[in-house]
């Protein structure tokens, strides 16, 4: 099983995950020419894609979902309360499946467990995906770490977090009081030491690569993520560590030892 996070942050979400001939997308929240740029960079045909699955209906997640499943005829796999609040934004989709959070579903070859996250949308989740032999994390747009969180991703050899935003920039940036409440909330995002903190969590157990995803253009910096990540993260050697970003598309990255 491999990944490439395909961008990420405010503007726009897209993970690739492909095991085998199944390729699907977490999430898309660009248009359909910029993905398909996206995915042109990494030399996949979008006609070889299987299927999307949805987080979550905010925009920065499902603006171009309803085009590319139009477009290449794909299948779109959201759990019940997200696709009542995305319906109206995203359109008529050729084929919908729904999954029950907490049930495990397939995808050819692929089983995927969607598991709660605490976010400001209807039913957000996260996803642990299983080619049958690795386990691969993702889990953005959550405000806080919960139990559930920790027993889903120790799991996994390779992780998807969300590291958002730097608490002081958030409170002396310049966004309105409101704005700050709902970041900081524990229906917003993930700060970097609630990130990492996670992180060396698990890098005491499966965990051998970590990809911090959803860095806020406004309230964080590369820099920051990464000293801080120098700070927490013990042993260094045994975790892979990437940022992904809002404009460049990863390479591909193996899930396994």
């Amino acid at each position: 099983m491999r990944f490439s996070v395909l961008g990420s942050g405010s503007k726009g979400n897209c993970t690739l995950v492909e095991a085998g001939p199944t390729r699907v997308l977490i999430d898309n929240g660009f248009s359909g020419k910029e993905i398909l740029g996206r995915l042109r960079s990494l030399d996949i045909a979008p006609e070889g894609l299987t299927a999307l699955i949805l987080t979550h209906e905010h925009d920065d997640h499902i603006k171009g979902a309803g085009v590319l499943a139009r477009r290449f005829n794909l299948p779109v796999y959201a759990n019940e309360a997200t696709q009542r609040a995305a319906e109206a934004r995203i359109g008529h989709l050729p084929v919908h499946r729904e999954f029950g959070v907490g049930e495990t579903f397939v995808i050819d070859g692929l089983r995927i467990h969607p598991f709660s996250v605490s976010h400001d949308a209807a039913d957000p989740v996260g996803f642990v995906l299983s080619d049958g032999g690795e386990n691969l994390g993702y889990c953005t747009d959550t405000g806080i770490i919960t139990r559930l969180v920790r027993h889903h991703l120790r799991a996994c050899r390779a992780v998807i977090l969300e590291a958002n935003h730097d608490v002081r920039m958030v409170k002396e940036g310049p966004y309105p009081l409101h704005l700050q409440q709902r970041v900081l909330s524990n229906r917003g995002h993930l700060a970097n030491p609630d990130s990492l903190d996670l992180a060396a969590e698990l890098a005491g157990e499966q965990l051998r690569l970590l990809v911090l995803a959803h860095l806020s253009e406004i309230n964080n910096r590369p820099d920051l993520v990464l000293t801080e990540a120098h700070q927490r993260l013990p042993g260094e050697d045994r975790v892979r560590l990437l940022l992904a970003s809002q404009g460049q598309t990863c390479p591909w990255l193996e899930v396994g030892p």
